[in-house]
């Protein structure tokens, strides 16, 4: 039997990159899987390639009357929610580079890296909470909330404070909702994936489609044990194992994925003379 036999599944920011390579691993392993997304163009179209067990919605994770309404909807058309996946998040660097360091960044382009990737990550949370206890009257429930965290949640990035700072408060987010949830003897575990170095559409401009390519992405991961990207499908084999029963005593845990980045120190800061 698939692992997510049955299961409904919503996931956020899934038209492309690792929340893409999630809901295809989902939908290949049994399960009816929700994508949402603010482009709707291409969320629709990726759904549509996903088969008769995907669907779009469109949702912005900032707006709180979104998520009151894509949950609304799950229910009226399915019921119950058995897992949610908060990857929607942004670097704030798609519109260009700007500072985001601690001295210089401003605090507009601050909020706006937390508003999708810390006020999406909650919103996404109590929704799922409401949700999956409302199904959980009528039938036995196996909730399961998975949030995509980073690499940079668990270390500091000079050059990326607010992201760096959303992601950590996204880990610890995890822990607290893991903690409330069993306070209130419900069946629903939290966890986080932390990747790093995963090659998403995200490095396309730094990466570059000229004859300097591959010395750019080995550049780029220099730093990394294992000298090379990671995949978006292996994030989502992670996230397969978080959604499905297998995990069921696993809960408020993280999980690295990162080609050993975090096994040890690598690179030292050179101070500028």
């Amino acid at each position: 039997m698939q692992r997510l036999h049955q299961k409904i599944a919503l996931i956020t920011g899934a038209a492309r990159g690792i929340g893409a390579a999630i809901a295809k691993a989902f939908v290949d392993q049994g399960a009816t899987v929700i994508v949402t997304d603010i482009d709707h163009q291409l969320g629709s179209a990726f759904a549509a390639s996903l088969g008769a067990r995907a669907r779009y919605l469109p949702l912005d994770v900032r707006d709180e009357t979104a998520w009151r309404s894509v949950m609304a909807e799950v229910l009226q058309s399915y019921g119950v929610l058995h897992v949610l996946v908060n990857n929607a998040g942004i670097t704030g660097f798609e519109r260009g580079v700007v500072a985001h360091d601690p001295e210089n960044a401003s605090l507009q382009d601050w909020r706006a890296v937390l508003a999708t990737n810390l006020d999406g990550v909650f919103l996404g949370c109590k929704y799922a909470i409401q949700t999956m206890r409302k199904a959980s009257q009528s039938a036995k429930l196996r909730g399961s909330i998975i949030n995509i965290s980073s690499r940079s949640g668990l270390v500091g990035i000079p050059a990326a404070a607010a992201y760096a700072a959303s992601k950590a408060a996204v880990r610890n987010h995890t822990k607290s909702v893991a903690l409330y949830c069993a306070e209130q003897g419900l069946a629903i575990r939290c966890n986080s994936i932390h990747p790093a170095a995963i090659l998403t559409p995200m490095w396309e401009p730094m990466l570059g489609q000229g004859d300097d390519r591959a010395a750019r992405m080995h550049d780029l991961v220099r730093e990394c044990p294992m000298q090379r990207f990671g995949l978006p499908e292996e994030v989502a084999a992670l996230a397969v194992l978080l959604a499905s029963d297998e995990a069921a005593y696993m809960n408020g845990t993280e999980l690295n994925i990162d080609g050993g980045m975090l096994a040890g120190s690598v690179l030292r800061p050179v101070p500028k003379s």
